[in-house]
């Protein structure tokens, strides 16, 4: 099965600390404020207008956005979550106006997850610009990056995304982490490796979502602007077998990662093998100790 699916459109956050976000998303991540209102603030990372949504709330995943090519594209989904017996609302003019897109249903996947498809995103009037990232994001039509989400029952919510909304298995990694046993799925919508990957239960809805940007330099910048920011790093520089990205994790200031990266492999959408992968990283990937919390000042 094919899906509509194009790309990992957009994220919400909600998050208690709107000002520490702000200072985060352009001084640490390299994005750029779109919009602001009384509810929150906006990002942008490309030329797509928005590409978060950062609101008032309990520093979590608020909501993920999908994007579809038109109408047709948008009514295919719809057709196959009623026909899974999934409860599908068409978005309010007001919703659409606030993530700027022609139109819009939203709905909760199996474990929960507050999940938005879409078509018709704004595109911003003038060229991304990056006080801090000198190459650009791999973004665009790979959409903004990938996330990775809590699930009550993996398998459950694994075979929906695949069963119901078409997207493709890329791989597993299954390994055990000091007692823990670990079993991830990726899985695709475009040539990127994976734009969502799940677990099993986690304290919130999201463990991390990628970032990826064009130059290894980029990347290494980020990790000293995380470090003078004050964020705990969670995992040191390493690559992953899979989606052969290099990068480190972090913690934001709401608690959950985000996973910051460069050279991330592209595959044959259509043409690709799943496998199963024994091992998180090839190299690096360190756990680093934790340390005070602490934010830098303005």
């Amino acid at each position: 099965m094919s899906t509509p699916i194009q790309q990992l459109g957009y994220l919400g956050f909600g998050v208690s600390d709107l000002a520490v976000w702000e200072r985060f998303g352009t001084d640490v991540l390299g994005f750029a404020i779109a919009r602001r209102d009384e509810d929150g603030f906006s990002l942008r990372m490309d030329d797509h207008a928005q590409r978060y949504f950062i609101e008032k709330g309990d520093d979590d995943l608020a909501f993920v956005g999908w994007q579809v090519a038109d109408r047709e594209g948008l009514d295919e989904c719809a057709r196959r979550l009623r026909a899974a017996g999934v409860e599908v609302t068409e978005g309010t003019p007001e919703q659409c106006a606030r993530r700027e897109v022609k139109e819009l249903i939203t709905f909760r996947d199996p474990g929960g997850t507050p999940v938005e498809i879409y078509y018709g995103p704004r595109m911003a009037d003038g060229p991304f610009e990056s006080k801090c990232v000198g190459s650009h994001f791999v973004a665009g039509e790979l959409g903004l990056g990938h996330l990775v989400i809590s699930t009550p029952d993996r398998d459950r919510i694994r075979d929906f995304y695949i069963e119901v909304l078409g997207f493709g298995l890329s791989d597993h990694i299954q390994v055990n982490l000091g007692g823990y046993p670990v079993d991830v799925a990726f899985l695709h919508v475009n040539p990127r490796h994976h734009s969502l990957a799940m677990g099993g239960p986690m304290p919130k809805k999201i463990h991390h979502f990628l970032i990826q940007v064009a130059s290894l330099d980029d990347l290494g910048l980020a990790l000293d602007r995380t470090l003078d920011f004050g964020l705990q790093i969670v995992q040191g520089l390493g690559r992953h077998p899979n989606d052969r990205m290099v990068s480190f994790y972090a913690e934001t200031p709401s608690g959950f990662q985000f996973e910051y990266g460069w050279g991330g492999r592209e595959i044959e959408v259509g043409d690709w093998k799943p496998t199963v992968y024994h091992q998180i990283s090839e190299w690096g990937h360190r756990f680093q100790p934790r340390r005070k919390p602490k934010v830098a000042a303005e």
